[in-house]
Order: structure tokens, then C-alpha cells, then sequence
């Protein structure tokens, strides 16, 4: 089965959902990354902090790279943000003259500052985002329940689903993937583009074991022979004592993670191996065959759930407005459907 042929669980049922339409407008939805790192003020990349309105960071960075008169191959951001928002990032510019950026007039995109720094910056050099989210016709009165809500993420974590991002525009890339890796069908002749595929792959099924873990109310806890990563370092090791594992989860130092299959991944033990072994095969797959796509995806761990820090709920003639931070890599989107059940 795959998240194409049923519906993610919820991981609040018990909450009634709260009706209210999203991205009505562009300042419905506001990102701000939380920056790794701040640019030391020295070195030959120009670190710019800006915010864009209704264009994708591409399109931003492109406008920034012309203004300053630099290669925008040479650009680096640790994220690509929403369009249809409000959103505040970095980017780096090799060899980039702040000055070149006084008095521009960008369309749609404002500097803020901008730093110098040693390195260029890469994808996943940030600690999370924050957000802030407008639900329009929200009801006043439902605000309580909304922080309740929240609440309950906050304790338990967020199920770490992959969003419908992650699948293309048609969500048809995780069926692409198979097509060719499992029913051998002809690859993608652009490397890029067998990359895109095999993610979605890899994706999809992640979000399956996801699944099962939250309809057992099982994400936020750990299992037999569990992969379990440290929150604090990000190293991982197999749960071989489940009380102490337990407790450990309670306190969101640690939380069992599921697979990017691939032939470099690293496998758990126990119950946790079985059921993903049985996944695999349930896809038409074995171990042996990860190597058939191992350049188009090594492989990785992914934990089950995420930590919703700084949760608040806010409320006014429109609607009610929600604000949380979210680690790297997390979806908002997820959050918003435990929110709506939409």
C-alpha cells in the first residue's frame, strides 16, 4: 500500500478539527528561517537576510544575484521557501558588494542586512523555521481548543510525514519511481531528475511506516530494536533497553527513526527491522536490489516525529493565528492538517 491509496492518521483524533480556509492572501502564511549560524563578518561570501513576497526563492535569489552583479550559479541557500507567503531567508553571493544593494528595488523582494562570511551557504545549514499562519473564519471561540491542540503536538511531536510537496505537482513522481525501479522500466536520462524520483520513492514509503507507528500510537515512543537518533548531536544507536529508551523519548532527547531506503542506510534490529523489511518487499524490493538506483539515493534515517517548539494561538476578527517553530527538513503543511483534518 502506498500514501497515494489511503489517508495519513491523524495524530490528535480525539480533537474536533477546527474549520477555516489557508493562504487566502500571502501574509496568511509567514516563514523565518532559524539560522544554523550567523555570518562572522569576514570572508569572501556575502551572506544576504532578506524577505520575499509571492515569488519562490529561486526567482528571489535570481533578482539579488542581478543586483549585485555576481554569478547566481555561485548563490547558495540552506532552504527553498513558499511562494504563495511571506518569507524571511539567507542566501550567499560569492564575492558579493553590499553596496551594489543600496537603493535597489527589487519587486517583491527586501534586503534586510547583509554579512560577510567564510563559506558559501548550503542546503540544510539551518536549525528549523518559524511560523506564523493565519486560518481565515476561524472562530474566536475555538482558541482554547486550538491551543490544546498544539499542546498535545508539543508533547507528543509531530508525525514526520512527508508532505504532497515532496511528490510533484501531479503527485505521480513515487509512481515514476516504480515504474522504473521496480517494474524496470527506462530511467530518467537527466540525473537530476532520477534524484527527484527515487526521493519520492523513498519518501512514500517512509510515510507508510510513519502511518503505521501513528495509528499504533507508536511515533513518539520506541520499539524493539529501534534506530533511535539524539536529538542533541544527531548520532544514532539500536534500542537494546526499551524503559530506559522510553524514558529518554519522554523528554524528546531521543526518537526512533524510519527508512530512506537505500543501499547505505543503516538498518535497526528486532521488530523494527522486520516491519521495515516487510515494507520493502511489500514494494517489490529487496536489499540487494538498493543498489539498482544507489547513485539516485544512498540512503538515510528519518525520525518518526519532530519537536512543535514555542506553540501559540492568537485570535482576532479574521480568524485565529498560529505560531510555532519546526525543525529543518518538517513540514507546516503536516500541522496544519492535524489542525483542519483538511
Amino acid at each position: 500500500m502506498t500514501t497515494a491509496e489511503f489517508t495519513l492518521p491523524f495524530a490528535t483524533e480525539h480533537a474536533t478539527p477546527i474549520a477555516g480556509s489557508l493562504k487566502e492572501r500571502p501574509e496568511d502564511f509567514e516563514v523565518e528561517e532559524l539560522a544554523a549560524y550567523e555570518p562572522s563578518g569576514d570572508g569572501e561570501h556575502l551572506f544576504v537576510w532578506f524577505e520575499k513576497q509571492s515569488l519562490d526563492t529561486k526567482e528571489a535569489v535570481r533578482r539579488l544575484a542581478r543586483a549585485l552583479d555576481v554569478d547566481v550559479r555561485d548563490a547558495g541557500v540552506a532552504g527553498l521557501k513558499d511562494r504563495h507567503a511571506i518569507t524571511r531567508q539567507w542566501a550567499s553571493f560569492h564575492r558579493g558588494d553590499p553596496a551594489r544593494l543600496d537603493g535597489q528595488d527589487l519587486d517583491g523582494v527586501r534586503v534586510l542586512s547583509a554579512a560577510r562570511h567564510g563559506n558559501k551557504l548550503r542546503t540544510g545549514h539551518l536549525r528549523g523555521n518559524r511560523f506564523r499562519i493565519r486560518l481565515r473564519g476561524a472562530p474566536a471561540s475555538r482558541r482554547d481548543d486550538a491551543a490544546a491542540l498544539l499542546a498535545s503536538l508539543a508533547a507528543h511531536g509531530v508525525p514526520n510525514y512527508y508532505g504532497e510537496q515532496r511528490f510533484g505537482r501531479d503527485r505521480d513522481n513515487a509512481t515514476r519511481a516504480r515504474a522504473w525501479i521496480v517494474e524496470g522500466g527506462r530511467p530518467p536520462r537527466e540525473p537530476f531528475e532520477r534524484k527527484l524520483l527515487v526521493s519520492a520513492w523513498q519518501s512514500e514509503l517512509f510515510n507508510v511506516l510513519c502511518a503505521a507507528r501513528v495509528a499504533e500510537r507508536s511515533h513518539g515512543r520506541v520499539i524493539d530494536g529501534d534506530l533511535c537518533r539524539k536529538d542533541d548531536t544527531g548520532g544514532m544507536f539500536v534500542v537494546t533497553d526499551l524503559e530506559e529508551a522510553q524514558e529518554r523519548a519522554s523528554r524528546f532527547e531521543i526518537s526512533a527513526t524510519g527508512p530512506m531506503f537505500g543501499i547505505e542506510m543503516r538498518w535497526p534490529e528486532g521488530e523494527a527491522r522486520r516491519r521495515e523489511e516487510a515494507v520493502l518487499s511489500a514494494a517489490g524490493l529487496d536489499r540487494d536490489a538498493l543498489a539498482r538506483f544507489a547513485r539516485s539515493g544512498e540512503g538515510t534515517r528519518r525520525p518518526y516525529r519532530v519537536k512543535l517548539g514555542e506553540p501559540t494561538v492568537e485570535s482576532d476578527p479574521d480568524g485565529l493565528t498560529f505560531g510555532f517553530t519546526l525543525p529543518a527538513g518538517a513540514y507546516a503543511t503536516i500541522v496544519l492538517r492535524e489542525i483542519t483534518r483538511s
